[in-house]
């Protein structure tokens, strides 16, 4: 195959909890992730010129070893020793950038996915999720997507019952966050307030929609949420159109709600739209990223 389409799906977090601090600096997590179907493209060609070349409709991003499709493509070439690689990237931006919603891990599980492929290399979810990780915590998760439970620094993922379909409203402020300063002041995991995780596998067991609504909670909320009131108008207007529940995805700014109801999905987009261009109208996304 000369030419590879790959899907790169936004995620958002039902529950996110931050339960400590490892001795490397990084943070423990526990959380409860879901694929939405937003997504971006990512398309992947064999060239007549040597070496790794990206490009993308956003001008402002890196096209260089700092972009994560950059480092994946790097890692999947070094894993199959495959020498002096010659790759076009390009990417079809959709997922807001640096907003809570893994839109660069997926890209970089998207170019491992389609690398793989590509090359016929036959490497399973889990191999490729080995060399994910090295990329960024977020990638093996963005590999496999669906529901999952993911622990350690996000890499140790249980797959959980799927999601009872519904729409999904998702907004992000004209602003960014960095994540790790986000980190920085969540006082070790040493918090007030968690996320009822195990009652969130609970209702998705169950299939129980409104009790999934119900245990919505991520607890950077507070940190990025008393920096910028914007997350709390989002999470009120979409209330006010009548979502079924609303929190904070990630280290933020992004906003989403779940609506049972379609016309209020669309009512709260088009609202939302009016003073956050960023503003989309998705579903949950039920099946795996990983298929051959």
């Amino acid at each position: 195959m000369n030419t590879i389409l790959e899907k790169a799906y936004a995620k958002i977090n039902l529950t996110l909890d931050v339960t400590g601090k490892l001795p490397n600096g990084y943070h423990s997590v526990k959380m409860v992730m879901q694929s939405v179907e937003l997504h971006d493209d990512v398309i992947l060609s064999k060239s007549d010129k040597e070496g790794i070349r990206i490009k993308s409709n956003l001008k402002f991003l890196p096209n260089d070893n700092t972009n994560l499709a950059v480092r994946a493509a790097n890692a999947f070439f070094e894993h199959e020793n495959i020498k002096n690689p010659s790759l076009e990237i390009e990417l079809v931006k959709r997922i807001p950038v640096a907003a809570g919603l893994a839109g660069g891990s997926s890209n970089a599980a998207a170019v491992l996915r389609g690398l793989n492929k590509m090359y016929g290399s036959g490497l399973g979810v889990d191999e490729l999720c080995e060399i994910g990780v090295k990329i960024g915590a977020d990638v093996p998760y963005c590999i496999k997507g669906g529901s999952m439970l993911a622990e350690g620094i996000g890499e140790i993922l249980t797959p959980l019952e799927k999601m009872p379909e519904c729409f999904v409203v998702i907004c992000k402020p004209s602003f960014s966050v960095v994540t790790a300063k986000i980190y920085a002041r969540m006082n070790g995991g040493d918090l007030p307030i968690h996320p009822d995780t195990n009652g969130m596998i609970d209702a998705l067991e169950k299939g129980d929609y409104d009790g999934i609504c119900h245990r919505l909670y991520n607890v950077m909320e507070e940190v990025t949420g008393s920096d910028h009131e914007e997350i709390s108008q989002i999470e009120d207007i979409m209330l006010e159109c009548g979502c079924d529940g609303t929190v904070m995805s990630g280290s933020g700014p992004t906003v989403f709600g779940l609506f049972s109801d379609e016309n209020k999905a669309k009512q709260a987009e088009e609202h939302l739209k009016i003073d956050f261009v960023e503003t989309f109208l998705t579903k949950i996304k039920t099946e795996s990223n990983f298929l051959i």
